[in-house]
């Protein structure tokens, strides 16, 4: 580690990289809602302790495509904290910054911006989760690019063919090109590879002295066919990939031998789902370029969450029980209850002298119960961890092994279209999803407290009308009246509650009760919006949404009488916009609840749609689009910018098949002990 500073020269960029962030995942719950921020602080802290030149990220900066204010202000409370202030700028850009920046209204780095004071700049691609979306093609990061905290760089505005312009640095003698692509549905950007449609562009003026810095948020692992992009698709002048998206961190770079470059993964740095992937240590990468050399040291992430992941195939246990042993499932309860015991204690070691770590750890026992074995009760065994794991629901998750019914060891002649079929999949609602998902379900996994129908009509207003909220009122609406069901009845055993339970939940299925609970919990949802001061959904999917949003701009018209004999719509939520005459109000949030025979007799979802069609009073028929994939194909993006003439002029055209290279003298060294140069001499290689 001494041989550090001294090798901090002049000429050497330092760079703090990173991927897959995942700001504001889980902000609600209780114990992780700040996992996500404490780690960007410890990221960024770490950025400033080590004096770094620019901070790299590798998309997916936010969890959602819209962010909650919360997630907003914490995370350009911590930029800048960290990345504003006096300290100089040692490095220069060199290339068209217009062409670079081009969908930002301030087409320059952030800190030659006169009016900030920038001390660490901080570049980032965009990832799926936080792509761009709208007609004008805006994401989260261009909220902070016009803020002047981060340089959002690598948006391809057009879906016909894509020109990758690097931003081109010089520090000393050392000269970067920093290539960057944001994320993009795979199949596509696949396809445009095959076809040659990709371009990278290089410096005509010495080539060969450039470190080429690409940056990608993309599939690496293969999902499909063509859902992943292979290494062998980029260009072989390539020097360092860093590989965003996947969350498994492979930070140490590994060389492709066909191309002869390198690539490194950082992976997550929170856990996003209860995989083995996400159970590897969490690392962050400093990246040192000298020259044609490079050098990565690993650091690794002290606040993130531990998370332990173990596998128990229930027949491997022959010894101890059988199918047919009495009372197995309590002897299946038992094993599990050992070994989840033994990874809480596997936690408290290797937590012991790190205070930066979080307390409660993250368990998942995977459970294999093939062979005739059942499944027990998953809630009433994490009751006895709940003050010991951060994950209390979902410790235990049982599954079966799958008949191998064919050899598909050919995976080039898979045919992916008969192992995937969804007939009919386009005519289909939400709701009737939910429906034919539960139909076909086990019986061990199906609704305790919700019908298929109210959880089909609340995920329907959560995927169309963005009602984030819908599907939590819906469960705690239907929570308290159970609650009251079973206080009035005087249940008290545990047996007779499940019983009470499934027979309240089964007296309400298909009646005008249900229909009126759903419309109650569903107005809930968007009085909580209104009163967080959240804007209802972006009239950007279709004709029928954009009149949803824009419903404030239409005058109040008088109620009619349609086919659900005297509804008044949905336009009584929305006091204050003029959208319709208010319907009846829930008594749930405090205020008196007016409701008739008539109103409950009528579809909800006529009910939504009914203000946004108060002009065509003789229309009886409203024909919704509910496709999920036509809802997502209908965002539009502006026709591409013509580059600047500078930069088609110092640029020559390098397809994705690009001539290999005689030598790229490129070496790194991973271990976090630095004592020897890590900086070689640079390594000829040859191709055949």
């Amino acid at each position: 580690m001494s041989s550090e500073n001294t090798l901090d020269d002049e000429d050497t960029f330092k760079i703090l990289i990173a991927t897959d962030i995942h700001l504001g995942y889980l902000e609600k719950d209780a114990i992780r809602g700040n996992d996500s921020f404490n780690t960007l602080d410890e990221i960024l802290k770490c950025a400033k302790t080590n004096e770094v030149d620019f901070i790299l990220l590798g998309g997916d900066l936010f969890h959602e495509n819209k962010p909650s204010r919360r997630c907003l202000h914490n995370c350009i409370t911590t930029l800048r904290k960290y990345c504003m202030g006096d300290t100089p700028i040692h490095f220069d850009i060199l290339s068209d910054q217009t062409v670079n920046f081009n969908t930002s209204k301030f087409p320059w780095v952030n800190y030659q911006d006169e009016n900030l004071n920038i001390s660490i700049p901080a570049f980032s691609i965009h990832g799926n989760h936080d792509d761009p979306t709208g007609a004008e093609g805006l994401c989260a990061l261009d909220l902070l690019s016009a803020s002047g905290l981060v340089n959002h760089f690598g948006h391809s505005q057009s879906v016909e063919s894509i020109e990758i312009s690097p931003i081109l640095m010089q520090k000393g003698n050392t000269k970067l090109a920093l290539f960057g692509l944001g994320s993009i549905p795979d199949e596509r950007l696949h396809r445009m590879f095959v076809n040659n449609q990709v371009t990278m562009l290089r410096p005509k003026e010495d080539q060969d002295e450039w470190f080429n810095l690409f940056a990608i948020h993309q599939n690496r692992s293969k999902h499909g066919p063509t859902n992943y992009i292979p290494e062998q698709f980029l260009d072989d002048f390539l020097d360092l990939v860093v590989w965003g998206h996947e969350h498994e961190c492979l930070i140490a770079p590994s060389r492709n031998e066909q191309q002869l470059f390198y690539v490194t993964q950082p992976g997550s740095s929170v856990a996003t789902s209860l995989s083995p992937g996400e159970a590897t240590k969490k690392h962050i990468g400093l990246l040192r370029v000298k020259g044609r050399k490079m050098n990565l040291q690993k650091i690794p992430l002290k606040t993130v969450r531990q998370f332990f992941i173990q596998d128990v195939v229930l027949g491997d246990y022959q010894d101890l029980f059988t199918p047919d042993t009495p009372q197995v499932t309590k002897k299946v309860e038992n094993l599990c209850y050992a070994k989840v015991t033994e990874m809480l204690e596997e936690a408290e070691r290797e937590r012991l002298g790190c205070p930066l770590t979080p307390e409660k750890p993250l368990i998942r026992l995977r459970v294999d119960y093939s062979g005739g074995f059942d499944t027990f009760h998953t809630s009433r065994f994490s009751q006895k961890f709940v003050d010991r794991v951060a994950n209390p629901k979902d410790i235990i998750h049982f599954l079966r092994r799958r008949e191998q019914k064919e050899d598909n060891k050919d995976e080039v002649n898979v045919d992916y279209g008969s192992l995937l079929k969804t007939p009919a999949a386009e005519g289909l609602r939400v709701e009737d999803l939910v429906k034919q998902y539960f139909a076909a379900t086990e019986q061990t996994v199906q609704l305790s407290l919700l019908t298929e129908h109210g959880m089909g009509k609340a995920l329907q207003e959560f995927v169309d009308k963005d009602e984030k909220d819908a599907i939590e009122e819906l469960i705690t609406y239907q929570l308290e009246k159970t609650q009251r069901h079973l206080q009035a009845r005087a249940v008290t055993t545990e047996q007779d509650i499940d019983t009470e339970i499934q027979r309240f939940r089964d007296s309400k299925k298909n009646t005008t009760e249900e229909d009126n609970e759903i419309k109650e919990a569903i107005s809930r949802a968007k009085a909580h919006r209104m009163e967080q001061g959240d804007e209802p959904v972006d009239g950007d999917f279709s004709n029928e949404l954009a009149l949803d949003s824009d419903e404030g701009s239409v005058p109040p018209a008088p109620p009619t009488r349609g086919r659900g004999r005297g509804s008044r719509g949905r336009g009584g939520r929305r006091r204050g916009r003029g959208a319709a005459p208010p319907e009846p109000k829930p008594a749930g949030r405090g205020r008196s609840q007016k409701s008739s025979a008539a109103t409950q007799s009528r579809s909800i979802m006529q009910a939504f749609q009914a203000s946004s069609q108060r002009s065509s009073r003789t229309s009886d028929e409203m024909i919704i689009d509910d496709s999920d994939e036509e809802v997502l194909m209908k965002t539009t993006r502006p026709p591409p910018r013509p580059a600047a003439a500078s930069s088609s002029s110092s640029f020559p055209k390098y397809s994705s098949q690009s001539q290999s290279q005689s030598s790229k003298g490129v070496a790194f060294d991973d271990s976090d002990d630095e004592d020897e140069d890590p900086f070689k001499g640079p390594s000829h290689r040859s191709r055949r």
